[in-house]
């Protein structure tokens, strides 16, 4: 079968310039079609576009299509979306990721590939990566390997070219909703529904299964072409104990630049091995999951606060709520991006902040004395404490900001500044 065919658009041109007609070639061209069963004899019968091989079961009974990269296989994880523009990478090697599938609401991921000096951790801990559009090139000197090959080699499946945003509303309608990323078709809808209804993320320890094994020193500062603040460092250095709740090497690397000696030990490790080390102050870490999980890390905290100065941040944030007497609530869908508001009450100053986590302290429950000290402007949700009785402060958000704003840098400084204000009037 053969049809001719000419281009309508150029006659229509013709028509509206006359005196040029004569100077125009025109080209008639034909096409000519073959039957499937032709066009596969050639070769020519496999699509040259990879098609829907993935599915995204989620508790609701929805089932979304979509196209797989990185791993294979199927697997079950709580549903967060994060807002965040740029760095992928630091977000898929959060440890406070664990268990969680990560939406990104950027519809364009993958387009700076991967490399080997953002990472935040020594592995990803998450459960798998959705997104919008994945990029089919890199452009970037720093550029090691592509998303895919990343995500493959650390066995983590990723899935792309499904609806982020009709996703994304449906969990800030719904809240967060557990689900079930597939590759085998070998597994009907149902069956992947059924593994979503009966997986929960609530009241399971995560934090044990990315904290480290044993106690080792952290040595390493903010690379001198990222460093910022660098005229706000201490003259003397004081000894941090850092409990690795699944912390984030740029907390580490932003307490060293400010000059403290850390010692960085494990989630479970006694408080009476910290208070023998005789440290000038001890951090609590970020880390995945539930606070009420894990109560021997409350525990630990109890028995630390008052003997020397404390930080928390994040997942050390909520169990320094709980071990002053308060209480922490999941939130519908959590803050996940770079993007929060939150101003601090003391100096009235709005920061743009960092934020990951789906647990929140109550406020309301906290006993006299403890000092509400930030308040996220977009929910007026509780981001940050003091108790100056016992020498605590704490933040609900990443002042390192890995990725995101460093709005937020100088609560390293102020930890400092209480742990010198602890030593000189001891």
């Amino acid at each position: 079968m053969a049809i001719r065919c000419t281009d309508f658009g150029v006659k229509s041109w013709f028509a509206s310039n006359p005196r040029n007609y004569a100077s125009i070639n025109v080209r008639i061209f034909t096409i000519r079609c073959s039957s499937g069963a032709a066009a596969t004899a050639v070769g020519l019968g496999e699509r040259p576009w990879k098609t829907s091989d993935a599915r995204l079961v989620l508790e609701d009974g929805s089932v979304w299509k979509a196209k797989s990269f990185g791993a294979s296989g199927t697997q079950v994880g709580e549903v967060v979306f994060n807002t965040s523009l740029t760095g992928y990478q630091e977000i898929l090697t959060d440890p406070s990721y664990a268990g969680q599938f990560v939406l990104m609401t950027n519809p364009h991921i993958g387009n700076t590939g991967v490399n080997f000096d953002d990472e935040e951790s020594s592995q990803c801990f998450l459960a798998g990566l959705v997104i919008r559009s994945l990029s089919i090139g890199t452009s970037n000197w720093r550029c090691a390997e592509t998303l895919g090959d990343y995500l493959a080699e650390r066995n983590i499946m990723g899935i792309y070219d499904v609806d982020t945003r009709a996703i994304t509303r449906r969990l800030r309608q719904d809240g967060s909703l557990v689900g079930v990323l597939s590759t085998e078709d070998s597994k009907t809808d149902e069956e992947l529904l059924k593994i979503s209804c009966s997986w929960d993320i609530v009241g399971v320890d995560l934090i044990s299964g990315v904290s480290c094994n044993s106690p080792y020193e952290w040595v390493d500062k903010t690379g001198s072409e990222w460093d910022f603040n660098s005229n706000e460092r201490a003259a003397e250095t004081f000894h941090v104990i850092a409990y690795d709740f699944g912390i984030k090497h740029n907390i580490l690397r932003r307490l060293a630049s400010y000059g403290c000696k850390i010692t960085v030990v494990p989630s479970t490790w006694p408080a009476s091995e910290t208070l023998k080390m005789k440290p000038d102050g001890v951090l609590f870490s970020n880390g995945p999951g539930d606070p009420s999980a894990v109560p021997y890390a409350v525990e630990t905290v109890k028995e630390i606060l008052g003997k020397v100065p404390v930080f928390g941040i994040c997942m050390g944030h909520q169990l320094l709520g709980q071990a002053l007497g308060g209480k922490t609530f999941k939130m519908k869908f959590g803050h996940h991006g770079g993007n929060h508001p939150v101003r601090n009450l003391r100096s009235g100053r709005v920061e743009i902040s960092a934020q990951n986590h789906n647990y929140a302290v109550d406020p309301a429950s906290l006993p006299e004395g403890v000092e509400v000290t930030h308040v996220n402007l977009n929910d007026g949700s509780c981001a940050g404490l003091a108790y100056p009785a016992l020498n605590v402060m704490s933040l609900q958000y990443h002042p390192e900001a890995s990725p995101g704003p460093h709005d937020s840098d100088p609560a390293f400084r102020e930890f400092i500044q209480l742990m010198k204000q602890v030593k000189q009037n001891a």
